[in-house]
């Protein structure tokens, strides 16, 4: 039975990182070159642990399914990352940013590993400085920042609309670096398919060749998964199209536990469904809300209304009026919530699709006529741009329409302090591990984790784990690798066997159905236990009536998009099951029966008050649960209070 250590270091909170690292075992540099390491993805976390570790002298085989590692994900990141540097003078400091995020996810999460976090931000942004990410600037010359929701002070650093493509940009060219000087090796267009584990120790993975269809074993002396989240498990998301859990579940199924898998966040500024035959949804970045009042008609009958002709006294204000301390920059989640609640009462804008209208305004008249409209074109012009693009309003003449959708998952595999997880040399970086957020993350904390796990936390750690192996001792011919591919050649020729009738992505968007009505915004025990009946059910018709053209001897998408929703109903009924068992509500997961008079989210910490870690048993059988009980010696749980 797997045994859940945490090694979290004790002691004062300050020091516990500095004492960790002096703690750790050291690989000498003259013995790295022996050591080879597979890094699984390449957004921030991913690329700046392979040039990382590369630039360390160890021997890295970097692997990606777009074609370039510029593509990946982290390149749609909009509005900034956040780093305890207090330019501003406002009283920000590493301790509140530690303590805003420990608050924001609702007590639900480590506070060692947020506390270094924190801590790690602060380099971050030197870091990127000096690779020469184009970070906005005041008119002195220093760095500029702005706020985020759920704080108080200015800590966001940001390169207009476009942060996450700067710093990856930034990871890119120190990767490329590494890339030429022979340290890394990239193999674009290669989809991890699984875990290869020997001995109790992960030793490899499985690929498949996107263009060639070939698939093939790989050997390393560890492995680091940065693959991102699971939000299209929802069909509908923020994420690109090609954002999948497979990688995840694969090592999930080989014995690393899947951590809070119903953590997911909604995010409040989205623009909002506008029909069934859409296939993703576009992001408005957080930082429009710094300068974009949000707001709804007070009286269902001027839902119709031009909203420049509706006056002020008919507008609700609604987050500024609930929450007057913090107004529009409430935390992502109590947003959502509240976004939903005025258009469940029939006061939303925009066309009514299902009988209801799911829009809110976000109006930027007020801050145009205030600081003028060259300097809010300065501050979002590039995200107003692609506004009136994919909408064809002018973001400067009418308000923006938004309204929650699907954007990060906070659960994902669980890790310990050194990133590594139940799997004995399965190193999990970035969005992909479970580790810093809790119930509920910030905005602009998720490239702040990516970066802070590649460049500083997993050189270290992985170092650690490396300095007490042997090299070497397995190849791609070894007997459990030839056993994995065998297992996903047989696979993949079952899914092109079934010659059936529906697509993949129907199948998808069946099941993206399912969990975003009774696994979304709100949960119920009825909602749950509903789709825990029907998710198997569908589940089933799909290994019945998939239909899959082509062959797999090359370029097949629909293979590859089956593969990933194959892996996502068995995602999907997991994070069913968690909401279930998790009889409480918690920042993004909100369950009905637990609320407060105000209508917000009801902790029940004598009994939740944990890290909830599934073990995987089988398909349809009953997962293992295990708890990490979470200790809070420096910020006290109490309720959240935003207003």
């Amino acid at each position: 039975m797997t045994v859940l250590e945490h090694r979290t270091p004790s002691g004062p909170l300050e020091s516990r990182w500095e004492r960790h690292r002096f703690d750790m075992k050291l690989v000498n540099p003259s013995n790295r070159r022996k050591y080879n390491v597979i890094v699984v993805g390449t957004g921030l976390a991913g690329a700046a642990a392979a040039a990382t570790l590369g630039e360390l002298g160890y021997n890295v085989q970097s692997f990606c399914f777009q074609d370039s590692p510029r593509r990946a994900h982290s390149i749609a990141a909009q509005g900034g990352i956040n780093a305890a540097k207090n330019y501003q003078n406002d009283g920000d400091s590493v301790f509140r940013l530690f303590y805003d995020t420990i608050k924001g996810g609702d007590f639900r999460s480590r506070e060692s590993n947020v506390y270094r976090l924190a801590e790690v931000s602060v380099n971050i942004i030197d870091q990127a400085t000096a690779q020469g990410v184009p970070f906005a600037r005041e008119y002195g010359g220093l760095l500029a920042n702005r706020s985020f929701g759920g704080a108080q002070v200015s800590r966001t650093f940001y390169a207009r609309g476009q942060t996450g493509q700067q710093l990856l940009l930034g990871a890119y060219q120190a990767l490329s670096r590494q890339i030429g000087a022979g340290q890394v090796e990239m193999h674009p267009r290669t989809e991890m398919l699984d875990l290869i584990v020997i001995d109790g120790r992960a030793r490899g993975i499985v690929t498949r060749h996107l263009i060639t269809g070939k698939v093939k074993a790989w050997i390393a002396d560890a492995v680091v998964l940065a693959t991102g989240g699971y939000g299209n498990v929802f069909y509908l998301s923020t994420n690109a199209k090609g954002c999948n859990a497979t990688a995840a579940w694969r090592a999930h199924r080989r014995g690393a536990f899947f951590a809070n898998p119903c953590f997911t966040q909604i995010h409040p500024t989205c623009i909002p469904v506008s029909g069934e035959s859409q296939s993703k949804l576009t992001l408005m970045s957080e930082s429009l809300r710094n300068d974009g009042r949000v707001w709804v008609p007070k009286n269902a009958e001027h839902a119709d209304t031009p909203p420049g002709k509706i006056k002020n006294e008919n507008r609700d204000y609604y987050l500024e009026r609930l929450y007057p301390s913090f107004g529009n920059l409430v935390p992502r989640d109590i947003a959502s919530r509240r976004a939903k609640d005025v258009c469940d009462e029939g006061r939303g804008v925009g066309p009514e699709i299902g009988g209801v209208r799911r829009g809110v305004y976000l109006d930027f008249r007020d801050s145009i006529q205030r600081l003028g409209e060259n300097i809010v074109g300065e501050r979002y012009g590039n995200l107003f741009e692609m506004y009136e693009r994919i909408t064809g309003d002018n973001p400067y003449k009418v308000p923006m329409r938004i309204y929650p959708a699907t954007h990060y998952t906070m659960g994902g595999l669980w890790v310990d302090y050194n990133l590594m997880s139940t799997i004995d040399g399965l190193f999990v970086a970035g969005e992909a591990n479970f580790s810093d957020h809790g119930a509920n993350r910030l905005g602009a904390s998720a490239l702040m984790q990516g970066l802070a796990d590649g460049y500083f936390v997993l050189p270290y750690t992985l170092g650690n784990y490396l300095a007490r192996v042997v090299p070497g001792g397995a190849d791609d011919e070894h007997s459990e690798a030839r056993r994995v591919v065998g297992q996903v050649t047989e696979r993949l020729e079952k899914l092109m066997s079934i010659d059936g009738s529906t697509t993949p992505d129907a199948f998808h968007r069946e099941l993206g159905h399912l969990i975003w009505d009774n696994c979304g915004m709100s949960r119920s025990k009825e909602g749950l236990e509903k789709a825990l009946r029907e998710i198997p059910a569908v589940r089933a018709r799909f290994w019945e009536d998939l239909k899959i053209s082509g062959t797999g001897e090359g370029l097949n998408q629909a293979l590859e998009r089956a593969g990933r929703i194959a892996d996502f109903f068995e995602l999907g009924e997991l994070m069913c099951r968690d909401a279930l068992d998790r009889d409480e509500s918690a920042g993004c997961h909100f369950r009905a029966e637990h609320t407060t008079e105000e209508g917000e989210a009801k902790r029940n910490d004598e009994e939740y008050a944990y890290v909830a870690n599934w073990e995987f048993t089988g398909v349809g059988k009953e997962p293992r649960l295990h708890k990490e009980h979470l200790e809070f010696e420096f910020v006290k749980p109490s309720q959240r209070n935003y207003k």
